[in-house]
């Protein structure tokens, strides 16, 4: 795959990170295919996906972002990054209304005011992977960056069916479903696009760059994502979508 983007892009990192960003955007869109075909999944076999997509982020953050943070900019950049990071996403959190995957709006609300508390919700989630993977390309470390690109177009296919299927539930056609779930990740390309251009134009910033993304997604797999995988009842199977999520994208660093 890394030779396949020199010869494609050359070492134009920017316009890698804009594609990286917008292939992992339509992998929303794939996971929510489902849909078309059916209004319910079981909420087992949803919690075990939604805990490999966390799995995946989680190696993904270990491994693409602070070990690459650290090596650049030592240890006090990385700390600092991750906690301006998760601070960022915290503050958002609470100043933004949001509803989380499945649960719906949190207290009455109208149908309208659902599905925008929804469409903030998505976009407050893709935000920091999007960032991530345009950091990713921005540092030049073009096979860091694509092992970081595969691991969040995997996390974000469950991510998308989990968009979808409450949609589905209320009655939405299926295909405008499916177009919110692919319009959801393209949060990821606007947030990609800012930090590749961050980091290419400043390269001082890339240690914080990369921890800063790190932190984002840290504080997205601990407050939205995990708690998800253990609110029906359904914990053993979103601890190993963990653990098998961790695993998969740890081989995948070390294939790229």
């Amino acid at each position: 795959m890394e030779q396949l983007f020199r010869q494609l892009f050359g070492e134009n990192f920017v316009l890698m990170g804009i594609v990286g960003t917008v292939l992992t955007g339509f992998a929303t869109g794939v996971g929510a295919l489902p849909v078309l075909f059916t209004r319910r999944v079981p909420e087992r076999m949803l919690d075990a996906l939604l805990g490999f997509a966390a799995g995946v982020m989680l190696a993904a953050t270990a491994f693409s972002l602070i070990v690459p943070a650290i090596d650049l900019g030592g240890i006090g950049p990385t700390v600092g990054g991750i906690l301006i990071g998760a601070l960022f996403l915290a503050v958002l959190d609470h100043a933004l209304p949001h509803t989380h995957f499945i649960k719906g709006a949190e207290g009455p609300s109208s149908h309208l005011r659902r599905v925008w508390l929804l469409i903030i919700a998505i976009t407050l989630h893709n935000f920091p992977e999007g960032l991530a993977v345009g950091v990713g390309f921005g540092s030049a470390r073009l096979s860091e960056a694509l092992a970081l690109m595969v691991a969040i177009g995997l996390q974000n296919m469950p991510e998308g069916l989990a968009v979808a299927l409450p949609l589905v539930r209320e009655r939405w056609p299926r295909g405008r479903a499916l177009l919110y779930a692919l319009g959801s990740g393209m949060a990821e390309p606007i947030a990609g696009l800012f930090g590749v251009l961050a980091v290419t134009l400043m390269h001082t910033l890339l240690p914080w760059g990369l921890a800063f993304a790190a932190g984002a997604m840290l504080y997205v797999v601990s407050d939205e994502i995990i708690p998800e995988t253990h609110s029906r009842g359904f914990e053993m199977e979103g601890t190993w979508g963990v653990i098998v999520g961790f695993l998969v994208m740890m081989v995948l660093d070390n294939a790229l």
